[in-house]
């Protein structure tokens, strides 16, 4: 670009993280590094008001008039914004070979009817903290499967150890879902085919995952009924206070458990991948925010040009160690670095690796709907198969039209 000529101005919408850095100064980083793009940044809420970050991008994008030029979002967003033709797709950009550098897991879901239409930016994952210092005692490793973990809950409560077992989110909220997932998954079952029309959710593999669920709750007693209004703080609480056992959560909770102003269980705790059914395999529930690129965007060339540097290694490793956010590049995240800053990312790489994506399908927000009030109505009732029958029926419905 000739001196003196201005740059392309383009804009950028994203969720809100915090950290040591915010994204306003990783966009700022941008615009000093070079000259020919000037990018604007708009915050949208934080991940935690989901609903209302993907209403504000809907909004936007439905208006077909180019702004914003990029965005991030939910994973289970981009089938619908793929199908809407509201994300470019890439893959001219991103070639085969540059994908390879990413986990798979986040790469399929980036993935709608076989191309690219969206970048990865960090990868997130349901997890098990378990309270090292309590399982030695026991004489006890990290449980590989829940017959394992209710085993050692049942006795770590008994013996006074603990107030609570397993700690998890069963409100009625996307956080079910996500735990359904994981607890689905981890008995070799789905909720929906991979063609995104068969409904697997009433299958026998759902239905025993659905039903340890409810007996965690109600037979096994190592979870209390509070989970049924619980989203991931409030379960959170009791675990680094240390009343529990274990807990399933996302990677945000492990900074809290080592710090000592926050936590009671400083150095006691250790993070695992969750359990699963006997000769089965564990199932975490993939999440993170990816890069989008405006179908409708003005500036293309631009854009593309600011998330290639939103993703590159140098960028994941910044969102890593300033933000807390894991990088969805395998050799980033073994970097040096991340092991000085965030150690329990680097254990954390076999949960990511083995990570699995919500159904995919550009009808996900009426789909979660009712799997939460389903789910939800199945574990308050213990009417385990009419409930998931009825989900079927209700899901068949929706992703048919």
């Amino acid at each position: 670009m000739a001196a003196g000529t201005n740059p392309t101005e383009i804009t950028f919408s994203s969720a809100k993280f915090f950290g040591k850095e915010t994204i306003a100064e990783v966009v700022d980083a941008y615009n000093s590094s070079q000259n020919q793009i000037h990018v604007t940044y708009k915050e949208l809420p934080p991940p935690s008001s989901s609903t209302e970050v993907h209403q504000g991008l809907v909004q936007q994008l439905a208006r077909r008039n180019g702004d914003p030029d990029v965005f991030t979002q939910d994973i289970i967003w981009i089938a619908e914004f793929a199908a809407a033709k509201w994300a470019l797709p890439l893959d001219e950009h991103f070639n085969a070979e540059v994908m390879k550098e990413y986990f798979p897991g986040v790469v399929q879901a980036c993935t709608w009817q076989g191309k690219l239409t969206a970048l990865p930016w960090f990868i997130d994952s349901g997890m098990l903290y378990y309270r090292k210092d309590l399982l030695d005692e026991l004489g006890a490793k990290a449980p590989e499967t829940w017959g394992e973990l209710i085993d050692s809950a049942k006795k770590l409560i008994s013996a006074g150890k603990a107030k609570f077992g397993f700690l998890w989110q069963a409100k009625q909220a996307e956080v079910l879902v996500c735990d359904l997932v994981s607890f689905v998954g981890s008995n070799g079952g789905s909720i929906l085919g991979p063609d995104g029309k068969t409904v697997s959710i009433a299958d026998d593999a759902a239905v025993e995952a659905v039903q340890l669920m409810h007996d965690l709750i109600k037979k096994d007693q190592i979870t209390p009924e509070d989970v049924l209004s619980w989203d991931e703080e409030p379960s959170r609480g009791p675990f680094t206070g240390g009343e529990a056992a274990y807990l399933r959560n996302w990677s945000y909770v492990w900074k809290i458990s080592q710090d000592k102003a926050n936590s009671s269980v400083v150095d006691k705790v250790g993070v695992v991948p969750l359990p699963h059914f006997p000769n089965k395999k564990s199932a975490a529930c993939l999440g993170g925010y990816q890069y989008g690129v405006n179908a409708s965007s003005k500036n293309k060339e631009a854009a593309i040009e600011f998330v290639r540097w939103m993703s590159s290694p140098e960028t994941q490793l910044r969102f890593a160690t300033q933000i807390g956010l894991c990088p969805t590049r395998s050799a980033v995240l073994d970097d040096p670095k991340i092991a000085q800053e965030q150690p329990f990312m680097q254990q954390l790489k076999p949960v990511f690796i083995g990570a699995i994506g919500r159904p995919v399908t550009p009808k996900y927000p009426q789909v979660t709907l009712v799997l939460q009030s389903e789910v939800s109505r199945a574990l308050t009732s213990g009417n385990v198969k009419a409930a998931l029958q009825t989900a079927k029926d209700k899901i068949q419905a929706i992703v048919k039209t």
